[in-house]
């Protein structure tokens, strides 16, 4: 049976139709999968009133005109790390209406967009970010051109058929901004792996079910596709990951060590060092803007192979370039969190 939803006046007159014509109700509900007594109350109200259009609701009014709307969504637009309350603060200077931040966060769903809420911002190890960052500062982009940024995340089907992308670290979900993006009733996820370098990627990988170990880890991202790209660039290639508890598990590091392959360890919890979570976030909003989106776990592990494939390699080559600048503007900020 579908979810509820109210049916337009068209699929109404449909309805009505059928019934007329002589079939029975419950024949009609399972053909266009509707409650048999949504079909049966629509079908007295039709015999009573003559009418089949659904009576104007008497629910509370709208706090926002359309007009208002419009410029809810824009705002969030002009700055995509504002948050709710932020827009909500900005619509009452300028309209002098006050609206609560759930108002904003339904307006801008109903607009595309994601409502974000400011959380704990994760604490950062400014000692270990500082001296990561001054021992790569001579590194080039010739030299970042060699190095392979993986990351697994975790995309969430929706009610709104948008996803939710959340980074974990020592169990703590957040975004480098600090800002969370909060998708609610999820019905499905799935974690996906993949890697990207300059003028290359990985192909996207499924983890089909469970969550990743420390062995699923070895046979299914650095076997099959680590390996194979150390073959290709030989002593040079440098394979980068986050610090997640199956990364860092004794039988991944005798792998990399048996087949020869360097790793740099990233700094705990610097998502914003790490060029992929851009990627991450450009990526999600490719998948949410599909003309056809995901409803369920088979069509959005499509979507999700179609959309990587189709990801501009220019972006991936963007985003890898910025290690010179993170790097240097980390330094300066004396380990302190980078605006990227």
């Amino acid at each position: 049976m579908s979810s509820r939803h109210h049916i337009d006046d068209f699929m109404r007159g449909r309805i009505i139709g059928k019934i007329k014509e002589g079939r029975k109700i419950t024949d009609v509900a399972r053909e266009f999968d509707i409650a048999h007594s949504v079909v049966s109350r629509l079908w007295k109200s039709f015999k009573t009133t003559g009418m089949c259009s659904r009576r104007h609701g008497g629910g509370r009014v709208r706090s926002t005109t359309p007009a208002e709307d419009r410029y809810i969504v824009l705002s969030a637009k002009r700055n995509r790390h504002t948050t709710a309350q932020q827009v909500a603060n900005k619509f009452l200077a300028a309209s002098g209406k006050q609206i609560s931040r759930k108002t904003v966060a339904r307006r801008l769903t109903g607009g595309g967009l994601y409502a974000r809420r400011p959380v704990v911002c994760v604490p950062q190890h400014r000692t270990a970010r500082l001296q990561w960052c001054r021992e790569r500062h001579n590194w080039t982009e010739q030299d970042w051109a060699c190095v392979l940024f993986s990351d697994e995340s975790r995309f969430s089907l929706s009610s709104d058929c948008r996803r939710q992308l959340i980074w974990r670290e020592s169990g703590i979900a957040y975004r480098p901004e600090n800002n969370q993006e909060k998708n609610r009733y999820p019905k499905c996820s799935i974690m996906v792996w993949t890697g990207i370098m300059i003028n290359g990627r990985t192909r996207l990988h499924v983890v089909a079910n469970g969550t990743m170990t420390g062995q699923r880890y070895i046979d299914e991202v650095l076997l099959p596709h680590v390996r194979l790209l150390r073959g290709a660039f030989a002593d040079k290639f440098v394979f980068m990951d986050d610090n997640a508890t199956c990364h860092r598990t004794l039988a991944v590091q005798d792998c990399l060590d048996s087949e020869g392959i360097q790793r740099l360890i990233s700094p705990a919890r610097s998502p914003d060092l790490n060029p992929i979570e851009n990627v991450w976030d450009a990526f999600g909003r490719q998948v949410a803007v599909r003309n056809y989106p995901p409803t369920n776990k088979n069509t959005l592990i499509r979507a999700l192979t179609e959309e990587w494939d189709k990801l501009p390699q220019q972006l991936l080559d963007n985003v890898v370039q910025s290690m010179v600048r993170r790097v240097e503007c980390c330094i300066t900020l004396h380990g302190g969190h980078i605006p990227y």
